[in-house]
């Protein structure tokens, strides 16, 4: 199920460990222990897990990052 910019902006951070609010197609929001929001895409290359990132949220919004994980695609 694709996340929603509010779901994004309303994320608190976890005091135990990072998680992730996974979007589609490989994307997903890396919520860090200090608040820090990351949008990243895995994808395999050579059978092997490959991590890409693609901007910091607020800076980067959710289209942007869509927009980039489909050129990357």
């Amino acid at each position: 199920m694709a996340i929603t910019d509010t779901a994004c902006k309303n994320t608190k951070p976890n005091a135990d460990k990072p998680y992730k609010l996974a979007d589609e197609k490989g994307l997903y929001l890396l919520i860090n222990q200090n608040g820090s929001k990351y949008f990243r895409m895995d994808y395999r290359f050579g059978g092997k897990r490959k991590t890409l990132a693609l901007g910091v949220y607020p800076e980067t919004s959710l289209k942007q990052a869509r927009d980039k994980r489909d050129e990357a695609r």
